[in-house]
């Protein structure tokens, strides 16, 4: 078992529900006794979860970002030191393969992802070096925590640092590693990279400063609430980034710059932007908390008996009840009444994107075309 699989030494706290065995969440917490009370910590106060089974790698060599701004969906070539972005790996028909976080810090790129997808992207990135002066390779000696809330701010001193990095800034710690603000799944999101050897030592060092233990739960609750995606739960192998909200630079907290090309799938890409609308949409679900049963990721989402789409993530919120994320069909409006495997389901109206905008391709083609 290698070590991004097996489970946490946090899981040793006391209180500590380990995620359910075949989940992508069994290495670590699912909650500690209180999970609505951990989501209510997370969004009103502090709280720190444990996320040491994402899969943590690191390139190296003075090429590292020129080279992964050729191979993946982001415009990183020139990224500042500190500084951080999320970006996408596609496959040549524009489909969403990896999803990951980058950290550029003092010469070396950072990179996290899902633990079951980190090998593949390694392979994928070590295939594509060629002559390039990068050197990637697995970092099991570190690991991923966050905390999340308000009073994050409250915990500097038990940090070791003087003030907060802005969105996307990380600075260094003390004993190693970074702490890295994230847009998501709150506005007051941090990720500490860690030497995995002290995640314990963190752990208790920021508990006893007042964050307060809480689990995936609680951060999958927050992160289906902030409309992000989470791949292989809420996307399937036929998802383009346009359907689940990843569009977008930097600037705009997104994963795919339109303005770049040289990656593969960038065709993809461009030719919805400018030519048509992708044929499904990530949206919010309001799930029947009276059915006896909830549906699961992978599940159809039925519309009179006929299938509009698929279920994502399924949680309970501290504050909503059942929720999902869904990829629905576009064409499906949203008052339509719906079944999510065995229960009633209805669109959240906030989460559908309606872009009437015209797209510049369509307008070009239709002036060609005397219209």
């Amino acid at each position: 078992m290698s070590v991004v699989s097996a489970p946490s030494p946090v899981l040793a706290v006391p209180g500590a529900v380990a995620g359910a065995p075949g989940t992508p969440d069994a290495a670590v917490a699912w909650h500690y006794g209180d999970p609505f009370g951990e989501q209510r910590a997370a969004a009103q106060r502090v709280a720190i979860v444990d996320r040491s089974h994402r899969f943590v790698l690191a390139i190296t060599g003075a090429e590292r970002l020129s080279w992964l701004h050729t191979i993946t969906s982001q415009h990183v070539a020139s990224l500042a030191d500190g500084r951080s972005a999320e970006s996408l790996d596609l496959d040549l028909n524009g489909r969403v393969q990896h999803h990951f976080v980058l950290t550029d810090l003092d010469g070396t790129a950072w990179i996290d992802t899902e633990a079951e997808r980190g090998p593949a992207l390694l392979d994928f990135l070590a295939k594509m070096v060629f002559w390039a002066d990068a050197k990637p390779r697995e970092a099991t000696d570190h690991a991923v925590l966050s905390l999340l809330g308000p009073q994050v701010e409250t915990l500097t001193g038990a940090l070791g640092i003087e003030s907060l990095p802005d969105v996307y800034e990380a600075v260094a710690l003390p004993d190693g590693g970074f702490l890295r603000r994230m847009p998501w799944p709150t506005g007051d999101s941090f990720d500490l990279v860690v030497p995995r050897e002290r995640l314990t030592a963190w752990w208790t060092a920021l508990t006893e400063a007042g964050a307060a233990p809480a689990g995936m739960w609680a951060f999958e609750a927050l992160r289906v609430t902030a409309l992000r995606p989470r791949i292989g739960i809420d996307t399937d192998d036929r998802t383009i980034p346009h359907e689940a909200r990843w569009i977008g630079d930097v600037a705009a907290y997104g994963a795919v710059h339109l303005d770049k090309g040289c990656y593969r799938g960038q065709e993809t890409v461009a030719r919805v932007h400018n030519l048509g609308k992708p044929p499904r949409q990530l949206v919010l679900l309001h799930l029947d908390g009276s059915a006896d049963d909830r549906p699961a990721p992978g599940d159809a989402v039925t519309a009179g008996g006929r299938s509009v789409g698929r279920i994502g993530t399924v949680i309970d919120h501290y504050e909503y009840g059942p929720i999902a994320l869904a990829l629905i069909k576009r064409a499906v409006p949203a008052d339509a009444k719906l079944e999510a495997g065995p229960t009633a389901a209805a669109i959240d109206p906030d989460s559908v994107v309606v872009d009437d905008t015209p797209q510049a391709g369509r307008m070009a083609v239709d002036r060609l075309r005397g219209r």
